[in-house]
């Protein structure tokens, strides 16, 4: 049966005409207030940024008050060195965060001695790139030379090999209770050898390679290949003597550092220390650090060392911008897993993928490359 034509009529269709443009103009509106909330709110931020900028905040990179009383005369400034120790962004970022060797060396050059009364860097690092664990390593001992004053390294949980090689320049190596400090060393790989290849399929759903021989992969620790790496053949006892030498001289500048900074003769580097990790105690009794001392003792220690008094001191570390800020193009050279990543390659790194590298770094290297 048809339907009555008022349901038809013109009065209806103007009737659900309006009711569609008044829903549409109502969201529209809404999206609106939206927007404008959130403009609001960036100028706002905006103008906190300009604001705080003109006070009497020392300039440089944000921080925080972490110890101390806000309007305490002296200062400390921490920077923190925590995750896999890569070079800078274009090395990409790994799942367990990472601190950037070269930025951080970039913000300690831009510290002058009226900035601040002394450096601490907090660690709590397995190490990662020779290049980046050099490069704050560097920065460091500049920063000792520019402004006279000392540098206290703290450990908080653990500063392994590329991370003793960042901090050996230390004025003074403080490790916080239960930390583990050492493993001088090096690695490079990972090289892979898939044995009697019965079938590369390389499909979507059927990716990788199958063996009858079986898949091994192998790291050297210390071409005439041009196909050095290449997992369908034996590494030739050439290669590896051409890799151990120059995993032999960066072990050799390794060990010369760790021995110059504090004062351990290379020889009982190599022999009784090794690429072992240590407790606190242990590291005090190798030389591979001063005291143990908690984070509280620990500041306060840093302020002595500088020649301040700890009841009129404050440390001040550096921090990562908030999420309004990094909206408005703000940015912070030492963060974690996520800043500075590889467009298109989250959480993609040198030390998960490409060719092997030489690498100051502690433990299992894939878990550097998974959630923790």
């Amino acid at each position: 049966m048809p339907l009555p034509p008022r349901v038809w009529g013109p009065g209806y269709f103007r009737r659900g005409f309006a009711v569609g443009l008044g829903a549409a103009l109502g969201a529209g509106l809404a999206l609106g207030g939206v927007a404008l909330g959130l403009t609001v709110v960036m100028v706002l931020a905006l103008v906190g940024l300009t604001a705080g900028a003109d006070n009497s905040s020392p300039p440089g990179p944000p921080t925080e008050t972490v110890w101390g009383a806000a309007g305490a005369s002296a200062r400390l400034i921490a920077v923190p060195v925590t995750g896999v120790i890569l070079g800078g962004e274009s090395d990409g970022v790994t799942f367990g965060g990472a601190t950037y060797g070269y930025d951080v060396a970039d913000t300690i050059d831009a510290l002058e001695a009226e900035d601040a009364d002394g450096l601490i860097l907090e660690l709590n690092t397995p190490g990662g790139t020779i290049y980046g664990s050099r490069a704050i390593a560097d920065a460091v001992e500049r920063y000792q030379k520019r402004t006279g004053n000392q540098v206290m390294a703290h450990v908080q949980g653990m500063s392994a090999s590329g991370g003793v090689y960042a901090m050996a320049g230390a004025d003074q190596i403080v490790a916080d209770h239960g930390s583990l400090v050492g493993s001088i060393g090096v690695v490079m790989g990972p090289f892979q050898r898939f044995r009697d290849v019965t079938g590369i399929p390389g499909s979507l759903l059927e990716p990788g390679v199958t063996t009858d021989g079986g898949v091994t992969e192998e790291y050297l620790s210390r071409g005439r290949g041009k196909d050095l790496g290449n997992p369908y053949r034996d590494m030739t006892e050439e290669e590896r003597a051409v890799l151990g030498r120059g995993l032999d001289r960066e072990y050799e500048a390794f060990v010369g550092w760790v021995s110059q900074t504090r004062g351990i003769p290379p020889q009982t580097i190599v022999d009784e220390l090794g690429a072992f990790v240590f407790d606190g105690y242990t590291a005090v009794d190798r030389g591979l650090v001063d005291r143990v001392l908690g984070r509280e003792e620990a500041y306060r220690y840093a302020a002595e060392m500088n020649g301040v008094d700890p009841e009129d001191t404050r440390v001040d570390r550096m921090v990562a911008p908030g999420f309004v800020e990094s909206l408005l193009g703000a940015e912070w050279p030492v963060g974690p897993s996520g800043v500075g990543a590889v467009a298109g390659e989250p959480g993609r790194s040198v030390v998960c993928t490409g060719t092997p590298l030489v690498l100051a770094y502690h433990g299992e290297l894939a878990a550097a490359c998974t959630p923790r």
